[in-house]
């Protein structure tokens, strides 16, 4: 069979970084190609580089045997390429009609939108993926999965031969799934593409006809589906040699630090659906907690409501050094003895347009200053102390934070929670983003940390980080805590089965 779209020796690299690394792959017509792997492997990267969102990488992408160059999304769309994202694109205060429309709207000679025509042609589209419901309702009053429908009917607008779904039913119920799939089965007779992204064996194995494996930004495989076993999938997933040559010695105390039970929360306006749902846990000081968990698990959740960031229906309780700890915002747990390092440095983690001091010195100006004014010269002494201790590579402590490399900003974010002294640090993809030098550096500060007695919880998507790095790893998946492994039990195949969903 002749493939609808050719992927040749793409490369794309963001500040020095390797997202992809000359990544080869075929698509075929009428088939489901599953693209699998960790998060961080690439998968969202490539898309986007189909989809027209990135235009400026390395190696060519051929749609039906003409070599593209997409401008925008809009321009992908316009040549027949869809992707339908986890987080929907619809709106909701607009009908069916206009979302699928939009921007194309039918019109008359007196340039008038022309909406029975417009509703006719929806209609038609909703009718061929079984959606039986009046072009002129607001999307806002569909459910989910009906949402996810009209995008795909928007899709079938564009006259699309390759629509990208990305975790398309990470919110569907069983039935709703049971309805995209019999979609997709009807799309495939059609001819249509479908680029399926997952984590869920079960839908591998019930829709793919070909499975694509990316690990680290490289092709690992592209494999028919038929006869490919769970573990064969999970090795193209996760097999790799642990080449990180970072090892801890445990240095765990038997003094506990922190106790969590029963952390709940619930989805806002779902009771039944929970963001977490009964987790529990403990922290000794002087150790390493890894967390580990796909899309959706719920890792950056259970740190946010651990440090008051999120606090809304939240149920269950936190205990800090044997004493309650009532977390309500985030200042109550800075004066518990927290420390979060965000998973997004950049939007959460500091302020871009200021100095590297005034960065650091963010949540200890209490203790910088008097009577309303900061003690610049204690300031410039403890940033030149962080400065040196955690060899930020920077001009001055003057020097704008934005105009920092990735790691040296990560050491910033650590700085600045360094200098109030946390008893518990809690980290969110710490080395997410900066080169294998500047990850070390982070290794070893954390085995420092811990060795002085500080407790660590760590959330990393690299198994390889948390193995070489982590004293336990606690998987979650869908909210709840799944297993927990000690460091000498723990392998990636067993991590990985742990974190996948087991319906």
């Amino acid at each position: 069979m002749k493939p609808i779209l050719k992927i040749r020796n793409i490369s794309k690299s963001f500040h020095g970084i390797k997202a992809l690394d000359d990544v080869s792959m075929d698509i075929y017509p009428g088939q489901v190609s599953v693209l699998v792997g960790e998060n961080g492997a690439g998968k969202s990267t490539l898309m986007k580089i189909i989809s027209g969102v990135y235009t400026q990488y390395q190696g060519h992408v051929i749609y039906k045997d003409k070599a593209i160059d997409f401008n925008s999304p809009k321009d992908a769309q316009e040549n027949g390429i869809s992707i339908i994202h986890q987080e929907l694109n619809t709106i909701e205060g607009l009908t069916i009609a206009e979302n699928v429309f939009l921007g194309r709207e039918f019109r008359n000679k007196f340039n008038f939108i022309h909406y029975r025509k417009m509703n006719q042609a929806t209609r038609n589209y909703l009718s061929k993926i079984g959606l039986d419901v009046a072009p002129a309702n607001k999307v806002g009053d569909l459910k989910v999965s009906e949402q996810q429908v009209v995008e795909i009917a928007k899709a079938l607008s564009f006259d699309a031969g390759i629509i990208i779904m990305d975790e398309p039913t990470s919110s569907l119920t069983g039935s709703e799934k049971d309805a995209l799939f019999k979609i997709i089965a009807d799309l495939k007779s059609r001819g249509v593409a479908i680029i399926y992204i997952t984590h869920k064996m079960d839908e591998i194995k019930h829709i793919a006809d070909q499975v694509i494996g990316l690990r680290d930004g490289k092709m690992v495989g592209q494999l028919p589906a038929k006869g490919l076993t769970k573990d064969q999938i999970i090795r193209m997933m996760v097999g790799r040699d642990l080449t990180d040559g970072f090892k801890r010695s445990s240095c765990i105390q038997d003094t506990e630090i922190m106790s969590v039970h029963g952390i709940t929360q619930s989805i806002p306006g779902e009771k039944q659906r929970y963001k977490m749902q009964d987790v529990s846990f403990s922290l000794n000081k002087g150790e390493v907690l890894g967390v580990f968990g796909l899309i959706g698990a719920g890792r950056t959740e259970l740190l946010e409501a651990l440090f008051g960031v999120n606090t809304a229906d939240l149920k269950g309780s936190i205990n800090v050094n044997g004493k309650p700890a009532k977390i309500k915002h985030v200042k109550d747990a800075m004066n518990a003895g927290m420390g979060l390092v965000p998973e997004d440095r950049k939007l959460q983690g500091l302020i871009l347009e200021m100095q590297v001091m005034e960065n650091m010195s963010i949540t200890s100006l209490k203790n910088l200053s008097s009577v309303g004014f900061i003690h610049k010269k204690k300031e410039k002494s403890l940033a030149a102390e962080y400065i040196h201790k955690l060899s930020i590579k920077t001009p001055s402590a003057f020097f704008t934070t934005q105009k920092l490399s990735g790691g040296n900003q990560q050491k910033v974010v650590l700085a600045k929670w360094l200098e109030i002294n946390p008893g518990v640090l809690l980290l969110d993809e710490p080395t997410r983003g900066i080169d294998v030098g500047a990850k070390f550096e982070i290794y070893k500060l954390i085995d420092d940390l811990a060795k002085q007695g500080m407790g660590i919880m760590m959330v990393s998507s690299e198994l390889p980080e948390l193995l070489s790095v982590a004293d336990r790893i606690m998987v979650m998946c869908e909210g709840a805590v799944t297993a927990m492994f000690n460091k000498q039990e723990a392998t990636e195949e067993i991590i990985i089965n742990a974190a996948l969903p087991k319906k």
